[in-house]
């Protein structure tokens, strides 16, 4: 499969948190011909392993998981009420369409919503977790659950990857399909290019990211590695309504976002810049308080203490289905992290004394 027919495949195939196991086998799939072995663990975290003779491990990662929806509540009118699964936005839902997922299969549905001639100005509805709701067509409870739905069904948005201008990638779930796609295209570049490290490298796609981290938490304990260099996506601050005093200015178009925090290991992040300049590849930088709401922190702070860094690709629209990044940063994080990964080396001690 080459790496465009991968991207649509796995992108747009729905692996909402805690039923990531379609899109990890297309993800395992892909990347059996640049690994040594893959392995998956009790809830679906997936690794490719690239083997070494020194006991070493190097750990690159990102998450599987794209937000969605639990079926909650069916009312006797066949209307369907949800609650979230992670950080699904409430506001973006009504006139959306949906693939609630059921052992029957797919059941088509849409999050309705008062027409505009009929809602009055002055006391109109907003969308929240009370009032929106699900029709799939059906006129009573009993004819939603013959359909397959029922209380715990999950719901994932209907929207696909597109491309704008010949030079953005447009969807939902790239927050962080696209950091799956960047790993798995790094172990591609380092088997074709037969570059060999000095070290086990364990490619890992973790779940659960969405609702706490929870993939990553487990799959550290199985690994232990000795680093971690982890993927995700952070925020484009440059369309309209971001505060940049705030929220910092980080844009689409130029580079990688390299991220400082406490739990980025300091002496590793000093290493992984030096190997972007060196290289020529361009990146941005971003800083975070207490923790930065991604795998990193999980990784950090097992085992003892594991160094970690975490580089981004930075996003539009997150949590929406058109969350939109930039072909060449794509590129970029994949270049670097084959770079940096050729410059580590076991013996080095990343420990502050």
């Amino acid at each position: 499969m080459d790496s465009k027919q991968f991207l649509y495949e796995y992108l747009n195939n729905s692996a909402p948190t805690g039923f990531e196991y379609s899109g990890q086998k297309i993800w395992r799939n892909y990347i059996l011909p640049y690994v040594d072995e893959t392995f998956t663990d009790a809830y679906g975290s997936t690794v490719g392993l690239l083997k070494s003779d020194n006991d070493y491990k190097v750990v690159i990662e990102a998450h599987a998981d794209e937000i969605s929806w639990f079926v909650n509540y069916i009312d006797e009118k066949g209307f369907i009420y949800v609650i979230r699964n992670g950080g699904s936005d409430h506001s973006i839902a009504p006139s959306k369409r949906v693939n609630i997922h059921t052992d029957k299969g797919i059941v088509k549905a849409v999050f309705g919503w008062p027409a505009i001639h009929v809602r009055d100005p002055k006391s109109e509805p907003t969308p929240s977790m009370k009032n929106i709701f699900l029709d799939c067509g059906a006129s009573s409870k009993e004819a939603v659950e013959r359909m397959g739905v029922q209380v715990g069904c999950v719901a994932t948005f209907e929207d696909e990857l597109i491309e704008l201008n010949d030079t953005f990638y447009t969807g939902r779930a790239l927050d962080n399909k696209i950091g799956g796609f960047i790993i798995a295209q790094a172990a591609r570049k380092l088997k074709e290019q037969n570059i060999q490290l000095p070290f086990h490298l364990y490619v890992v796609n973790s779940v659960q990211e969405e609702i706490g981290l929870r993939g990553a938490e487990m799959i550290t304990q199985t690994i232990r590695p000795n680093i971690a260099i982890v993927t995700d996506v952070t925020h484009d601050t440059s369309p309209p309504l971001y505060d940049k005093k705030i929220q910092g200015d980080t844009q689409c178009g130029k580079g990688p976002v390299i991220t400082f925090g406490p739990a980025v290991q300091n002496n590793l992040v000093k290493k992984l810049i030096q190997v972007a300049e060196q290289s020529n590849i361009p990146y941005q930088r971003a800083a975070v308080s207490r923790f930065t709401g991604t795998d990193t922190d999980a990784f950090a702070y097992s085992n003892g203490g594991v160094p970690s860094v975490l580089m981004s690709t930075p996003l539009r629209y997150m949590h929406t289905t058109v969350e939109t990044v930039h072909k060449q940063d794509v590129e970029n994080l994949i270049d670097l992290f084959v770079a940096f990964l050729q410059s580590l080396q076991p013996n080095e001690n990343y420990h502050y004394l």
